[in-house]
């Protein structure tokens, strides 16, 4: 599934699923939230890579496609 050209806080810019970035949600409900499970992970450059440039630092990868990433990255 391509995500739409316009830049959703709240998807994934690989997947278009929802992301589930509490930075995201604290940003839009202004209540405050735990730290993010994104915080703690390590993106590859080659993940951070696919992400489209209209949505670099404007939209998070999610949990599931951070995993593949972390699964594909070579040791």
């Amino acid at each position: 599934m391509n995500p739409s050209c316009a830049t959703d806080a709240t998807r994934c810019p690989l997947c278009g699923q929802p992301n589930g970035c509490a930075l995201e949600t604290e940003r839009a409900s202004g209540q405050a939230q735990p730290p993010c499970w994104c915080t703690a992970v390590a993106f590859s450059h080659a993940l951070l890579d696919r992400v489209p440039a209209d949505a670099r630092g404007r939209a998070c990868i999610c949990r599931a496609c951070a995993a593949q990433g972390q699964a594909a990255a070579p040791d």
